[in-house]
């Protein structure tokens, strides 16, 4: 398939919800074609575009199989799928030319990247009640040992684990040779939070033929709960504003005794935070002397890749370092993780000229001004998980009359980006920023979006407005007027919405066969 570039396309929906598009074979066109793509939908988010023509369907190609095949293979997919797909001028194209759709060295692409090559998943699971909601079953026809009765919505489905994925590693040891029984009684012994090396069937088969041994080092890390971060540091006037350590019985080097308003806290450092890297560097093998030494020849600024106690833990408990997590984070246009696309939004939304859209697409930058106590909101998340939003709202306070909104999501305080921070953390920040505070934020919509389309989401994106931007509430009339005319042509628009999709499927229907997902 030389000259056409495939993309891969990774979805995940919520019980009882869909994948957002219709799967179809029409009179007079080749191939299984996406249709009537919901706007706001995972489909559309991800990039899939009207007229693209399905050839893979998680992993295995599909461009020959006949509809009622596909459509079942999408169904068993569960909650996930990812697909293989072309545009429609280039598969016309291909087709003309006898191109072969089925060729394994096929050029894949992720927005508009080469793909790189699959990889194994790391999966950390904390057990709920008794169980981690997954079995273990050996095939006879293929050899180890493969993931099934994964519950969805249960703490293995969460965490990335897929029915049929082969298991490689417990807690860091491979038990590709071990027994069934042998299996049961390691997972048994984990206690109450395991990690796991999971491969599945494409990425399996990819590495068989190439003949290389499955491990930790070849896996991403994008499943994983907790994350090292990167901090970005510039020296102030009186250096960095922590202190190096190495403390009595744990090996490392920690950040200790961070000044308040310094360097080090605006960068988001935290007391006992370790040092994994220096400019991209691993520094765990060196001495303090030599840690000194590279911070001294950094210069004025320099690049710390660091973790806090649990993810320390985690990563520990799989034998993995964490600059793997590094490793991952080279590669920009990996599809998004499971954590990220469950929460993609999956309903109808009305729809939108697409310059109005891409106008709409901004975060909003809201000063507060304490009063009688309190900034009028609550701070939700979830406790050991990444990402916080905006509930309750209290009208006619300060977060109110700046703009912020129930379900909001947080993304920078005072200007330290806080979206892989954990809830305690972005809570203590807000504490400590006194009377006065400001909150970079995004509408549920908006992020989910503008992650979609890989964009970092930062005050850039406001314009000349950046840092001055204060938003303030409308009056009550203004505001029950714009949702009157809000509610009227959302209604219009819903009605010609389905006035569109009723027509394009009776027009269609005796010509064509149609699956909604």
């Amino acid at each position: 398939m030389a000259g056409y570039k495939l993309r891969v396309i990774s979805l995940s929906k919520r019980p009882g919800q869909t994948f957002g598009f219709y799967l179809r074979v029409e009179h007079g066109e080749e191939g299984h074609l996406i249709r009537c793509l919901e706007m706001g939908g995972p489909a559309e988010l991800a990039g899939m575009k009207d007229g693209d023509r399905i050839l893979r369907v998680n992993g295995t190609f599909v461009d020959a199989l006949p509809h009622s095949a596909v459509v079942e293979m999408v169904r068993n997919s569960g909650s996930s799928v990812t697909f293989h797909i072309l545009d429609e001028p280039s598969y016309k194209q291909a087709k003309e030319h006898g191109v072969n759709f089925s060729d394994p060295q096929t050029t894949a692409v992720i927005n508009g990247a080469a793909k790189q090559d699959p990889k194994p998943k790391l999966c950390y699971m904390v057990k709920s009640s008794s169980s981690y909601g997954f079995s273990v079953r050996s095939d006879k026809s293929k050899k180890g040992f493969f993931m099934t009765e994964v519950i969805p919505g249960g703490v293995a489905d969460k965490a990335g684990v897929r029915v049929k994925d082969r298991l490689v590693e417990i807690n860091g040891e491979n038990i590709e040779n071990c027994t069934h029984e042998q299996i049961v009684e390691k997972i048994r012994l984990t206690g109450s939070s395991i990690m796991v090396l999971l491969v599945d069937e494409e990425t399996d088969n990819f590495y068989q033929r190439k003949r290389v041994k499955m491990g930790t080092w070849l896996a991403t890390t994008k499943y994983l709960p907790l994350q090292p971060r990167t901090i970005n540091i510039s020296k102030g006037s009186d250096e960095y504003g922590f202190l190096l350590k190495e403390e009595p019985r744990i090996t490392g080097h920690f950040i200790k005794d961070i000044e308040r308003g310094s360097p080090a806290e605006t960068a988001g450092l935290k007391e006992m935070d370790r040092l994994v890297a220096l400019d991209g560097k691993e520094v765990e093998s060196y001495s303090h002397e030599m840690v000194v030494d590279r911070f001294r020849k950094s210069g004025n600024k320099c690049c710390l890749l660091v973790v806090d106690k649990d993810t320390d833990q985690m990563y520990k408990l799989g034998k993995v370092s964490p600059m793997l997590f590094w490793e991952d984070m080279k590669d920009s246009h990996l599809p998004p993780s499971y954590i990220e696309a469950i929460n993609l939004p999956t309903t109808s939304q009305r729809s939108t000229p697409v310059q109005e859209r891409d106008e709409d697409l901004k975060p909003k930058l809201c000063k507060l001004e304490k009063t009688s106590g309190s900034y009028g909101f609550h701070l939700n998340g979830i406790q050991g998980v990444l990402g916080q939003h905006i509930k309750e709202v209290v009208k006619g306070g300060p977060a109110d009359r700046a703009g912020l909104e129930d379900n909001d999501i947080v993304v920078e305080v005072n200007g330290v980006n806080v979206e892989h921070r954990r809830y305690d953390e972005v809570v203590d920040m807000i504490r400590r920023s006194g009377d006065s505070l400001e909150m970079l934020v995004a509408k549920k919509s908006v992020y989910d979006k503008l992650k979609a389309k890989g964009v970092t989401i930062t005050r850039l994106l406001l314009g000349e407005t950046s840092h001055v931007q204060v938003h303030t509430a409308e009056s009550p009339k203004t505001s029950q007027r714009a949702r009157q005319e809000e509610d009227a042509r959302s209604e219009s628009s819903s009605e010609h919405e389905r006035q569109r999709a009723t027509s394009v499927t009776s027009n269609s229907s005796e010509v064509s066969l149609d699956e909604r997902f």
